[in-house]
Parts: structure tokens; sequence; C-alpha cells
């Protein structure tokens, strides 16, 4: 079938597909579209009702092998389907182009073997759907016809706008190749537009529901993130806070997770408003999905503080690729406070090095800092050994990846040290109790709070953008919620109600 020239970039080199398609796919393509023609051309008979099909031009002697090669070249061609859709389906909530939904890494060496129960399932039934209702090979045919060059077309527009915008070649160039290819594929189309009525129908209203179902989640979340930034809160209003209603501090590590990278998200402020108390330690999360397909561990955290050093308050941007494996919330935990240890005693050294940052120290919230990264590590290459040990803290961590500054001992516990990196005795005390201060947090626990979002409308709005927002709720609470992909335990998860007006 001709499905086996559509293959997953995901899953296969692009030297494989080269291979593949240039020795086996092609040749054999042109020789059965050959075949078939070459047989047409001889005993065509247009006045005749009977159907042309594919096997009359299969000589009698090989038809019952050529039978079994199409029965496992459509099991082949399924596959590549299937395992293409769990891609594009992972790919584009990663981009917040889709509904959550559960994806299962089957391997832990290779990243791109996925699975998607909920897509499998759903795959399953339109399959069945199909078969029982159309039950006819036909209209199944017309129905895979224009699907496939419905593919082709837009495969040929996208490449144009590869050619100018990736390969920055002349736009004429790119005009060339869409007419040239894009004629004769869309006579092609227009062919198969014909049997629209006799099961061609079908792909097309497979993809206007699900194109209406990216656009409503993709839409709805962007008008959501535009209303947090404009309903932020600034720093100064968080440390004038604790003067004005008597702000208490709780023992324990606060995790905000918030999809703003700067300022101090609404729910939060609602909810230190009405319930005057946080940690001692808060830091706000900000999980990013960045367009490439991996993030170096070395490269995943950003941290940089939130107010004085003081408010014990901080920020870390984590960032993943959309097709980076997600940490377990023990491991990230343990990354995120190895992070923070690292950024305390980086910061302590550059105030320390570096005069002309003093300016800077009178900002709230300077730029962040990349944790883990080999420049880091050659500035601040700390010799534990030979360092003069000021102050320990330990704290109960899971296993996870070393290189950070931070030594492991048998009771798999993670020690702070403060070493000669830090040259001035003030500042020495101020990372010593600013270390301790995180540790005896961590071992009080960590308490992760999110924001449970609803949504509605203006009054006054249009029929459309009602229709937008019960099809958002709709969606968000029959899909995985953001605890469950941020794999929050239950027993630590805060949950913060938010009512978005849009």
């Amino acid at each position: 079938g001709s499905e086996a020239m559509f293959a997953d970039l995901g899953h296969f080199s692009y030297s494989a597909i080269q291979l593949a398609f240039t020795s086996l796919v092609y040749p054999a393509l042109i020789l059965a579209y050959m075949g078939q023609a070459a047989y047409l051309s001889k005993h065509h008979d247009f006045y005749s009702n009977s159907q042309v099909g594919f096997y009359i031009a299969v000589p009698d002697k090989v038809r019952w092998p050529v039978l079994v090669l199409a029965i496992l070249a459509s099991v082949v061609g399924s596959q590549a389907i299937i395992s293409g859709t769990f891609s594009i389906i992972n790919q584009s909530q990663s981009l917040s182009c889709f509904p959550r939904v559960k994806v299962v890494h089957t391997s832990e060496k290779i990243h791109g073997q996925i699975y998607i129960p909920e897509i499998n399932w759903l795959l399953m039934i339109l399959c069945i759907a199909v078969t029982v209702g159309f039950r006819d090979t036909k209209h199944m045919g017309n129905a895979s016809g224009l699907a496939v060059i419905t593919v082709m077309l837009v495969t040929t527009f996208l490449t144009s706008l590869v050619i100018m915008v990736c390969w920055h070649k002349p736009p004429l160039l790119a005009l060339g190749f869409l007419l040239f290819f894009g004629s004769v594929e869309a006579l092609y189309f227009s062919a198969s537009l014909i049997k629209f009525l006799e099961g061609a129908w079908l792909p097309i209203l497979l993809a206007l529901i699900l194109m209406a179902v990216m656009l409503v989640w993709h839409i709805t979340t962007i008008k959501k993130y535009e209303f947090d930034l404009q309903n932020k809160v600034t720093l100064e209003w968080l440390l004038a806070l604790g003067d004005k209603l008597g702000m208490v501090r709780v023992p324990g590590i606060g995790l905000v997770y918030t999809d703003l990278t700067s300022g101090v998200p609404a729910n939060f402020s609602r909810f230190v408003t009405n319930l005057p108390a946080f940690h001692k330690v808060l830091v706000f999360v900000c999980v990013k999905s960045v367009p490439v397909p991996y993030v170096f561990p070395a490269e995943r955290y950003l941290v940089g503080r939130v107010g004085p050093p003081g408010h014990r308050s901080y920020r870390c941007i984590v960032r993943y690729g959309y097709r980076d494996v997600h940490q377990d919330v023990d491991s990230f935990e343990t990354e995120l406070i190895e992070s923070l240890a690292m950024f305390i005693k980086l910061n302590a050294s550059y105030r320390c090095s570096e005069v002309s940052q003093s300016e800077q120290l009178e900002e709230w919230e300077p730029g962040l800092t990349v944790i883990g990264s080999n420049t880091l590590r050659d500035h601040a290459s700390y010799d534990l050994q030979d360092s003069v040990q000021h102050s320990a803290a330990s704290v109960e961590v899971a296993d996870s990846p070393g290189g950070t500054g931070l030594e492991y001992n048998s009771s798999k516990q993670v020690r702070f040290f403060i070493d000669s990196l830090v040259v001035s005795p003030e500042a020495d005390k101020q990372v010593a109790e600013e270390l301790e201060a995180l540790a005896a947090a961590r071992e009080a626990g960590t308490a992760f709070i999110l924001g449970h979002s609803h949504v509605q409308c203006k009054p006054g709005s249009s029929v459309v953008k009602k229709l937008t927002v019960v099809g958002y709720n709709f969606l968000r609470r029959n899909c995985r919620g953001p605890d469950v992909v941020l794999r929050v335990p239950p027993a630590s998860l805060l949950e913060v109600g938010m009512v978005y007006v849009l």
C-alpha cells in the first residue's frame, strides 16, 4: 500500500527512511502502478459494469502470495499510522494545542516509543464504526484516497514554506515548487472530491472535529495566560503584604506552579489575601515546553531570587522538550532543591567577586541563572575536601544524578557545604543561614500549590465564544488534570480555585 511512503521521523532516522524509500519502496510502487496501467491499457472495457481492481492484473499463480503480502503491508501501514498519531498528539499536547492525555513511555532508552491509551481506544472505535457503517470497500477506498491526497497537498504547501523560511531560498523557487507539484496533486484532489458523498466526507468530518478540539483548547489556553498576565501582582505588593496583614510564615517549602515567568500569579495573591500564611521557603515554579525535541539536564533549570535574600522566595523555570520524559516527583523535588542550593552558593560568590553587580543587588528580581551548565560548574569547581566547612545541613532525599556540588552519603542524604568560594565572612554567614533554612524547610515537607481554574464568559459574549468556553470546560473536566501531568502526590497537593472571566 501507499502508506509505506509515509514514515514517522519520530521513530526512524533520516538515513533509514532515505535508504528504504529509494531502494525498496519507490521501485516497488513504480513497478506495481506500471503493471496495473499496462494491464488496463490492453484489457480495458469502458462499457462493462464490472469494477476494475488491483487483483485483476495479478496472474492467478501469484494471486495468493500477493494477497498475503498485501495483508502484511496493511498491518505495517496501520502500525505506522498508529505510532505517527501517538507522536503528533504528544507533540501537540506539549505545545498546548491538545487536551492533556496519558502518555506512556514504553522504553527507557528510546524516548520516541510512546503509547497513548485514550488515542488507541479511539482509533479502534473509529475503525469498527467505519467498517460497520460503510460495509463497502469502495466507500472506504474513497475515504482513504481523499485522506492520502490531502496529506500530499498539505505537505507540498508546508514544504514551500520550509523552502523560504528554513532554507532561505528565493520566494520564486518556493512558488515554482508549489505550482509544479501542487498542480498535479490538485488534479487528484479534485478527482477525489467528486466522490465526496460516496465515503470521502468521512476524513473531512474527522479533520474538522479534531481541528475544532485543538482550536478550542489552544485559544482558551492563550486567553487564560493573557488573563494571568494582566492580573498578576507586583513583587512590591507581596513584600509589603507582611506588614499589612501580619503574614505568618509556616514551616516547609511551597511550590507554586504558574505559567508566568515574572511577577506573582493572581491565584496566589488571592490565596494569601484570604489566608495570610505561606511557607518559609516559597518557590514559583514555571514548567515550560520548548519547541525542541530534548533539553539537556544541565540546561533544564533556570533559578532566580524573588525579593531580598531574607524573604526566602525564589523562581525556577523548568524546561522540557516536546519529547522529553518528565521526572517523577521524588527526583524532580530533589533536583529542584539541589538547583536552589547551587544558586545560593553561586549567587554569594558572584556578589563577592564582582563589585559591578552591587547595583543589581538592589533589584528584587534580577536575571535567572542556568543551574548545572558546564560553565557554572567550572566557575564553581568546589573542592569539598580542601574547603573550609563552616556549616552543614542534611536533607533526606531520593537518588538523583550528581554533579551539582552536593555530597551523597550512605543514608541517601544531601549535604550542603559552604566552602572557600565565599570570600566575605558576612556573605558566608548569610549563605549558611539560607542553606540551613532550605534544609529545615525540606525536612518539614513540601506543598504543591496548583491553580484549579474555571472559565466563564463575559456578559454579552458571542455564541461562538460561549460554545468555545463550554467546550473547553468539558475537555478540561474529562481529560487529565495538571496535578496528574506534573505527577504531584495527592497528599501534598493544595489547589487554589480561580475563575477566569474571558
